[in-house]
């Protein structure tokens, strides 16, 4: 699935308490589920093994009934996401459809066509989406497609992002008809060069994720684009990021620029839990996405400061100017006005 970034956890801080609570505890039951695998795979060369890779994910698939039959889950996870499934009216399917695309990567597989990638797209990232729009509270039916095109595109940006870490746990995602398209081996890859080829390929699967993120654009009613407002922002995250690796020359197979940014800010998160010191380096992301200039008075609190941040990534666009002041003491006041 696509890996739990800092960058998600940033759209996640525009949303009520409650609604990112949900989300989160869908993201790290998702997220163990992941990881679970993540550990198995490659590791499977005996019988007993792949058993217990197999009574693992069972395990897994009995927790999240425990969540929708009303027993108790033995998992934090598991505990964590109970109380959402009814809150929310989470559908059930597309969480089990998570489990199923995740056993995938058991066998480390290679997908022929873009019709199997595609496939496993659906499992591992629209289905998520599709979990969290129930969450977002839309109103349009039209949000689902939306959020199926958007998974296809955040997945596909990923396996572009993490060409070269897959290759070293000895995954592919990129279809081999591609490849074969392209003049491209697997060996090719490995070398982890960006040839003339390599960038060839690379440029066309971008064109693909591109394809998608502007279905997804045309799909999202107007009615719901403020509560969908948290996955816009991680759409003008990841539109950045693919900026960047096609600006790079396709040069996946090390750190990105933005990736050095994300990293750099869940450094800072983890030394400082209370969110201080994050302002700077959120704005460093800010100011490389959306081009906003920010000023702020001193009573705007933490927590408001960075969600109004993490919303000009979705909102605002190029070059402007925005200032942040606590109007009545409780609600956070932005205003936004064109540079002099």
């Amino acid at each position: 699935m696509a890996r739990r970034d800092t960058n998600f956890y940033y759209s996640f801080l525009v949303l009520p308490d409650h609604k990112r609570r949900a989300i989160i505890a869908v993201w790290d039951f998702c997220r163990a589920v992941d990881d679970d695998v993540d550990e198995r795979a490659g590791q499977l060369a005996t019988e007993q093994s792949r058993r217990a890779a197999a009574e693992s994910l069972a395990g897994w698939r009995d927790e999240l009934a425990a969540c929708y039959d009303g027993r108790q889950p033995r998992t934090p996870q598991g505990m964590a996401l109970a109380p959402h499934v009814a809150a929310f009216a989470l559908p059930r399917k597309p969480l089990e459809d998570v489990i199923d695309g995740v056993e995938i990567d058991l066998d480390r597989p290679r997908f022929r066509t873009f019709a199997d990638l595609r496939e496993y797209c659906l499992r591992v990232a629209s289905a998520v989406g599709l979990v969290c729009i129930e969450i977002f509270e839309y109103t349009n039916p039209q949000c689902r497609q939306y959020a199926i095109d958007l998974g296809i595109a955040l997945q596909l940006t990923n396996i572009l992002r993490d060409l070269g870490q897959d290759l070293a746990s000895n995954r592919l995602y990129l279809p081999t008809e591609d490849l074969a398209r392209f003049g491209v081996t697997e060996e090719t890859l490995r070398a982890g060069r960006a040839t003339d080829p390599v960038r060839a390929l690379l440029d066309f699967e971008s064109r693909r994720a591109r394809e998608h993120y502007a279905r997804a654009a045309q799909e999202l009613p107007r009615e719901d684009a403020k509560r969908l407002a948290a996955a816009r922002i991680m759409v003008a995250i990841y539109l950045n990021l693919l900026q960047r690796i096609e600006t790079s020359g396709y040069d996946v197979f090390d750190t990105t620029p933005t990736r050095q940014i994300i990293d750099r800010l869940a450094e800072t998160l983890q030394k400082r839990p209370d969110g201080l010191g994050l302002g700077q380096a959120l704005d460093e992301l800010v100011a490389g996405v959306a081009g906003v200039e920010i000023r702020k008075d001193e009573n705007v609190g933490v927590a408001s400061d960075l969600a109004a941040r993490s919303l000009f990534l979705a909102d605002l666009g190029h070059d402007r100017r925005v200032h942040l002041a606590r109007g009545d003491g409780r609600h956070l006041m932005v205003t936004v006005s064109e540079p002099a």
